[in-house]
């Protein structure tokens, strides 16, 4: 049976928060080129990869501040494709995504370790996915970093040589 997404608040914010570090590690000293390849054709090239972390971070933070602040808040889906196809990521700066990422985790981690735990209980309405909590929200990010990082290191070892 899986644990409810409000069992280990203070173990979901301390992942969250570790999470900061994760994507500018993972990119060190990957030249321009490895960063936007396509060793696997099809798929997102870590470039793309981090790019959209950055991206989805800052769209979860704004709905776990809306989850936290507001009542029973409308979160909007977004199509991350749409998003990739249309932003042109592979113009950005992989490094700078990867930082203000970094800065943008360690910043909100400090508001979530500030909130209540019955704040984590509170609810809003997905526009997909139907109800939704903090606690929930704040665990699929966790997990979200997790299953892109998983796909972005195999792409690294692939480019990269190790």
């Amino acid at each position: 049976m899986t644990a409810s997404p409000l069992a280990d608040i203070p173990g979901a914010i301390s992942a969250f928060i570790a999470g900061a570090e994760v994507p500018a590690k993972a990119i060190a000293k990957l030249t321009p080129e490895q960063l936007r390849a396509w060793p696997i054709p099809g798929t997102w090239s870590i470039q793309e990869i981090v790019v959209h972390l950055w991206d989805s971070d800052l769209v979860g933070c704004d709905r776990m501040r809306r989850l936290a602040a507001m009542d029973n808040p409308l979160i909007i889906a977004y199509d991350e494709s749409a998003f990739n196809r249309a932003l042109s990521p592979d113009r950005l700066d992989a490094h700078g995504a990867a930082e203000i990422f970094r800065l943008n985790r360690l910043l909100f981690g400090e508001v979530l370790k500030s909130l209540p735990a019955e704040t984590f209980a509170r609810s809003g309405v997905h526009n997909e996915r139907g109800m939704i909590t903090l606690g929930g929200t704040l665990s699929g990010y966790v997990e979200h970093l997790d299953g892109h990082m998983q796909h972005l290191l195999k792409k690294r070892a692939m480019v990269a040589g190790h």
